[in-house]
């Protein structure tokens, strides 16, 4: 008997999921001080600190600022690609996961007014430091374009689908940056509402520009 409970423990423990390793800790922290306090103004000393852990053990996996930066930018483009294909997954029609990427931002409005968008925060961020990882931040951008551009070519709008997904993207960036100049919930719900009524009338084939009104 307690040979079969060593086995369903060894199982169990074999199916459980694994703790993240210090590396990964390293990078997630990393992330989430870059989209609070921003790239620039985040030191080592900040991360290793928010960790709890010694600055040798820190070094051991990540020598410069650069390297943890291609490691937040890397993480992101997993992480955004694994959020694209559970929209992909769960929504069975192409406005159905639209109407995901517009919900997003109703889904995330606390931090939106706080902090502003992750993606475009740094972009701007390191387009101002001329810093050579910004066409690498700016790519998890061409993620959520092309992802958009499917959507709307299964929509019917082969013809003009990149531009409807760079409105609906420029969209999605202004209400971002408004809503956190503004710190104005109530203008996040109104847009999306609207963004989702512009998705509603392009899968009905009533909207045929690409403005939303």
């Amino acid at each position: 008997m307690y040979d079969l409970i060593e086995v369903e423990d060894r199982n169990m423990t074999s199916r459980a999921p694994a703790a993240p390793s210090t590396r990964q800790r390293i990078v997630e922290q990393a992330d989430r001080l870059f989209y609070e306090r921003g790239f620039e103004n985040t030191a080592f000393a900040d991360i290793a600190g928010a960790l709890g852990i010694s600055r040798g053990n820190f070094y051991h996996h990540f020598k410069t600022k650069e390297e943890i930066l291609a490691a937040v930018i890397a993480h992101r483009r997993v992480q955004t690609q694994a959020m694209l294909d559970a929209w992909a997954q769960a929504a069975h029609t192409p406005a159905d996961r639209l109407q995901c990427f517009a919900q997003m931002m109703v889904d995330n409005r606390e931090a939106i007014q706080r902090f502003g968008c992750p993606v475009g925060t740094l972009c701007a961020e390191l387009a101002k430091l001329d810093h050579p990882a910004q066409a690498d931040a700016g790519m998890v951008f061409g993620q959520f374009r092309q992802w958009l551009r499917v959507q709307f070519v299964a929509l019917g709008r082969s013809h003009d689908a990149d531009t409807l997904a760079m409105h609906l993207l420029a969209r999605s960036q202004g209400i971002a940056s408004l809503a956190n100049a503004f710190r104005d919930e109530t203008f996040i719900h109104r847009e999306v509402a609207q963004l989702t009524a512009w998705i509603l009338a392009i899968a009905d084939g009533a909207g045929q520009g690409s403005a939303v009104h």
